[in-house]
């Protein structure tokens, strides 16, 4: 099998693992979502310090990586944070949807962190996925019932954020183990102050539901970090938006959730800018590329 159809699979896959994780947080009940995001890190950060030991991989943050470690895992919990609260209150798919905007933000950050240019397609992309999602917030500027959906976008602006301090840090040569572990270990010690002081005690089958996330997110993020390793993300990042019918999927057969047709045409809209990006990056602008390099 190519490298390319492997990375298509394991993206796939890792979309399965992030509905899934999404589905076991809302089957643990009526728990703060500070809870719910301990449980789900601690787990990540065992099995990452466990693969790291058996790799013999030194935890080492490199010079002047500090800051961006720090921004990475602040943005990276809070993204966290924000998408439980959202899952608990929402429509699985619309949940998942909102957080899918963080590839979007993840642009608009770029330009001020990375120096990127905002090319005008790419602003026009962010406008239209924007829009989308406005379709499924489902704004009301005179009651907080679209709080829920806004705390959700934020969660895809926080990660966006994330996801640009981890392409920073891959500049710099900060290894991925490390990110990981940090990450994780960060989230635990920041929500750990909540959990003493105001811990709501949580039955067997409650704590399985958590233990369960945990390991879902896991299998998502080694799964995508495979994904990435065989094919550049241009080529493969749109197959994470499958996590929208998966988790629509378990909604409707774990708890009779129906998206409304506001939300569908949201969807619509969010995906299709993906795909519209994705065609442009990988089909569109090489093309272009290739006549502009002919000689005339």
């Amino acid at each position: 099998m190519k490298a390319k159809h492997q990375a298509i699979l394991l993206m796939i896959a890792s979309a399965f693992c992030f509905a899934v994780m999404n589905a076991c947080v809302r089957l643990a009940g009526d728990l703060p979502s500070v809870e719910k995001s301990f449980f789900r890190n601690l787990v990540a950060f065992f099995i990452a310090l466990v693969l790291m030991i058996k790799n013999r991989t030194p935890f080492r943050v490199e010079p002047g990586n500090w800051g961006w470690m720090l921004l990475r895992a602040g943005f990276g919990t809070l993204g966290i944070l924000c998408n439980f609260y959202a899952v608990d209150h929402l429509l699985l798919g619309d949940a998942s949807m909102l957080n899918k905007m963080s590839p979007f933000f993840a642009v608009v950050c770029s330009v001020f962190v990375l120096k990127e240019k905002l090319k005008l397609w790419q602003g026009i992309l962010v406008g239209t996925a924007f829009a989308g999602s406005l379709l499924v917030i489902k704004p009301d500027f005179t009651s907080l019932g679209s709080l829920p959906a806004l705390i959700g976008l934020l969660g895809g602006l926080s990660a966006g954020i994330a996801y640009t301090m981890v392409r920073k840090l891959g500049q710099r040569g900060q290894s991925g183990a490390s990110i990981v572990l940090f990450f994780s270990g960060f989230s635990c010690l920041v929500t750990l102050p909540w959990l003493i002081f105001d811990f709501v005690p949580m039955s067997f089958s409650q704590l399985c539901w958590l233990l369960g996330a945990g390991l879902a997110a896991a299998g998502g993020q080694f799964t995508i970090t495979a994904a990435y390793l065989r094919a550049p993300a241009r080529e493969v990042s749109v197959y994470d938006y499958s996590q929208i019918l998966f988790a629509s999927g378990l909604g409707f057969f774990l708890f009779g959730q129906i998206p409304d047709l506001w939300s569908v045409a949201g969807y619509v809209v969010i995906v299709g800018a993906a795909v519209a990006l994705f065609w442009y990056n990988n089909f569109y602008r090489p093309r272009r590329e290739k006549m502009l390099s002919r000689p005339s």
